[in-house]
């Protein structure tokens, strides 16, 4: 059995996107030939929203190594509030301590927190084990290059400097690459000549079918983040929100105005929740999608929540919506981490998405439900008033997921990938 020590600053109770990839591949890593450890830095440092649901998941006869970090309350008075910048030094020091004592065959990074993977480089040399890096996200990115200041995240200047040192760094000794979308693996290997042979592989999250179960075994202590109110139809998205989202938001508010034009008496009976759209401390959230819902005179049929809610409570959502939404990005390498949990709720399904990203052309594999084309406007406001339309009538929604095609999207077959990938790094 080979073995792997996995890097996750982020770990359950805390409620963060990136450590969702190996929560889901836990269960499966020995059923293809590979042992893992986790270390992950210690909850108490998270300002993630926990959910103690998430334990149910974590299968009990993994190791897991729990770490400490330098305090945020200083940290911050020095611009320097990343959880991968505060909890460096004690990964440096556990991890040494790990590899003179256990033998590893790989050291998998699977984080957005980024900086912490140019630790790769100094294992590497330091103990000769090889390396991977999961890239869910872009690291050293020029999106924001061109956005007015207020479009930009927080301490924008800092982050865009610290990031285009440090990746080159992590880049340098790197044995292989996973990333949820091509484009970001390709703009690495134009960046970076010496990686465009190392081994890679475009791997999404899976479906993760426990999380239901657990849902359903917790469904008289879940309640839904929403109020159902009169006969409305509830249209729900659970999810953050940002700027980059503006033209799909827009286009849907639009599609949704149409609606009240042609057909008044059936279009007035929707309404609209976003959920959790705010990375933001609770209640210092401001609203990105409200405020165009604003400008057209929608404001009273949609509702906008910043504050994240738990993770479970967040399919317990989900299931208790009439319909689901997905606005995607403007960044045509956008993928959507948490679109199969909205695939899965079997309800109906609109996204609105660049066609280039990978979401889209996974609910279209999977025929689990409506893509509207962000790069097309004038289409993507009929797609969205046709799937409004069919919402407002009395025939049963019924559910046509190809759940033969969507079984190679499962998180034991995501894992499976993982695998092969760390097999032909070591090999």
């Amino acid at each position: 059995m080979k073995k792997a020590l996995i890097i996750s600053p982020y770990f359950p109770p805390s409620n963060a996107a990136d450590m969702q990839r190996i929560r889901m591949s836990l269960p499966y890593f020995k059923e293809f030939g590979w042992e893992v450890e986790v270390v992950c830095v210690d909850e108490k440092h998270s300002e993630m929203v926990k959910d103690p649901l998430f334990s149910e998941s974590i299968p009990k006869d993994i190791k897991i190594h729990i770490i400490s970090a330098f305090s945020k309350k200083w940290t911050s008075k020095f611009g320097l509030g990343s959880l991968a910048l505060r909890s460096m030094w004690f990964y440096r020091r556990k991890v040494n301590q790990l590899l003179k004592t256990t033998h590893f065959d790989l050291i998998y990074f699977s984080t957005t927190q980024f900086p912490i993977t140019i630790l790769g480089n100094y294992w590497k040399r330091k103990f000769g084990i090889p390396y991977v890096i999961d890239m869910q996200d872009p690291w050293h990115s020029n999106y924001y290059q061109d956005k007015p200041k207020d479009q930009r995240p927080a301490k924008y200047w800092f982050s865009y400097r610290l990031n285009k040192y440090l990746e080159p760094l992590a880049m340098k000794e790197v044995g292989g690459l996973v990333s949820v979308s091509e484009a970001y693996i390709k703009t690495l290997q134009e960046r970076y000549f010496r990686i465009q042979n190392i081994p890679t592989a475009v791997i999404t999250f899976g479906a993760f079918e426990k999380d239901f179960e657990i849902v359903d075994q917790q469904r008289s202590t879940l309640k839904p983040a929403f109020e159902r109110k009169n006969e409305n139809i509830h249209i729900v998205y659970v999810g953050r929100g940002g700027h980059d989202m503006e033209n799909s938001s827009d286009l849907l508010f639009r599609g949704f105005k149409k609606g009240l034009v042609e057909n008044s008496g059936l279009f007035q009976k929707i309404r609209f929740h976003f959920i959790g759209t705010s990375y933001a401390p609770a209640g210092k959230g401001k609203p990105t999608i409200l405020p165009i819902a604003i400008k057209l005179g929608l404001s009273e049929y949609v509702d906008e929540q910043t504050d994240r809610i738990p993770f479970y409570q967040g399919i317990r959502t989900l299931l208790e919506a009439d319909a689901l939404l997905v606005p995607g990005s403007n960044d045509p390498q956008y993928t959507a981490s948490k679109i199969y949990p909205y695939i899965m709720a079997k309800k109906p399904l609109l996204a609105i998405f660049n066609p280039l990203s990978n979401a889209s052309k996974i609910i279209q594999d999977c025929n689990a439900g409506k893509v509207a084309n962000i790069t097309d406007p004038k289409k993507a406001i009929d797609d969205i008033y046709s799937f409004l339309l069919s919402l407002t009538n009395d025939i049963p929604k019924l559910n046509h997921t190809n759940w033969k095609v969507f079984k190679e999207f499962t998180a034991e077959s995501m894992t499976r990938k993982q695998c092969d990938l760390f097999n032909k790094i070591i090999n």
